[in-house]
């Protein structure tokens, strides 16, 4: 399956796709575009060939191009006029957890406020749940995923906090995807909050020691304005321990008000800075200044289900911010794995246009990911394909709630 990033689930030999009416390749007019230039305007970006053919070979896109001048192919797979876009790639999901937090999510649209304590609930569920329990649960959760067009997935703990429980939920993780992310340091656990320095021991010493092997990356919930989440200073102290233990760094930061987020991933070279709701002038430039390092991954799924702020995504797109898309698909806070419903919202609420919005779910995610084999159709790219019930991917915000997009199977 694709979203493991571990093999496309074609047979062998070549496949011809044809019948696109149109191919979003997100490699730009040449077709080769790195996922890191942003040189070029959104719409010169997509790349776009009309009455298009991909030829695929062991997994990777061999051939982009006009299916007239399309090269011979041991099969072919036809759909029929529809669009064609890259895979999304969801940098940012918290797939693993039991139990159901729908009742807090009705008291929130009640009045209550957020503040990053439910997550305690999904903690106990978690860890009363057996590793059937759970691969089930994340197993349908991909399904979904890729059921709407999703191919690359990174997805994180954090709903064990012990080290058992964070060992088992990257363990279980890495089954689905290599893009795992070690967040012990989610929220301090309830019986742990007597002694903070002694949970922050526990995340940076046994528990990274046993997780480390299990991920890529480490993340932290910086977070001042929640009594649950971690300040700067602690999260400093997560992050450089990942890093020592050969992390990448991820950071959730500056969603529930202005903090220290953004500026400690930039300082630190993080890969990317999640949330970045609540933002300076100092942040905006120090993001500017960090496009070619640190990426702001919007989720503008939680904003819709806790009624916050939403990021502004105008402001960071026109100073020059790397910006990426994804869901936080999680059981509090944004409960769907929809990249399309997320393309519509960037469009409607953040102001993105169509084609930032395709770029930021598909080349941005990539970027935040530090990833230059996804996120586009190109010659050498992995064969990572989503098709459009639609003829062309303004509809992904032109339809919103539709099932339009499903990751198509070469198989």
């Amino acid at each position: 399956m694709t979203t493991t990033g571990r093999g496309t689930g074609s047979r062998s030999g070549t496949v011809l796709v044809t019948g696109i009416g149109e191919l979003v390749t997100c490699a730009g007019p040449d077709g080769a575009t790195p996922v890191s230039d942003r040189s070029l305007p959104a719409d010169a970006r997509l790349g776009i060939v009309r009455d298009a053919a991909v030829l695929v070979a062991d997994g990777l896109v061999a051939w982009v191009g006009p299916v007239a001048q399309a090269p011979a192919a041991d099969r072919a797979l036809d759909v029929g006029g529809r669009a064609v876009v890259p895979g999304f790639v969801d940098s940012h999901s918290h797939l693993v957890f039991a139990g159901d937090r729908s009742a807090e999510f009705a008291a929130r649209m009640a009045g209550t406020p957020y503040d990053g304590g439910g997550i305690g609930v999904s903690v106990a569920a978690t860890r009363a749940a057996s590793d059937d329990e759970l691969r089930a649960l994340l197993a349908a959760r991909v399904a979904e995923a890729r059921g709407l067009g999703t191919t690359t997935l990174e997805v994180k703990g954090g709903y064990g906090l012990t080290v058992e429980d964070e060992a088992r939920s990257l363990r279980l993780a890495r089954e689905v995807t290599d893009e795992t992310t070690f967040l012990g340091a989610h929220v301090v656990p309830p019986e742990a909050r007597a002694d903070r320095d002694a949970y922050l021991d526990l995340v940076t010493g046994p528990m990274l020691a046993a997780c480390a092997p299990l991920a890529r990356w480490v993340d932290v919930f910086c977070e001042p304005n929640s009594p649950h989440a971690f300040t700067g200073d602690e999260a400093r102290r997560v992050l450089l321990a990942g890093r020592d233990a050969g992390l990448g760094l991820r950071v959730h930061g500056n969603q529930l008000g202005p903090g220290p987020g953004v500026r400690l991933a930039v300082e630190l070279g993080a890969a990317s800075v999640d949330h970045c709701t609540f933002l300076d002038d100092t942040d905006v430039d120090d993001l500017a200044s960090a496009a070619d390092t640190t990426v702001a991954t919007l989720l503008p799924g939680v904003e819709f289900s806790t009624r916050m702020p939403y990021p502004d995504a105008r402001r960071l797109l026109d100073a020059g911010v790397s910006v990426a898309l994804a869901s936080d698909c999680n059981p509090g806070t944004c409960n769907t794995a929809s990249m399309p419903f997320v393309v519509a919202l960037a469009v409607r609420e953040l102001r993105m246009t169509a084609a930032e919005a395709l770029l930021a779910a598909t080349v941005g995610g990539a970027r935040a990911l530090r990833r230059d084999d996804v996120g586009r159709v190109a010659v050498g790219s992995r064969a990572d394909l989503a098709v459009l019930d639609a003829p062309g991917h303004e509809h992904l915000a032109y339809r919103p709630g539709m099932p339009l997009a499903q990751a198509l199977d070469l198989g």
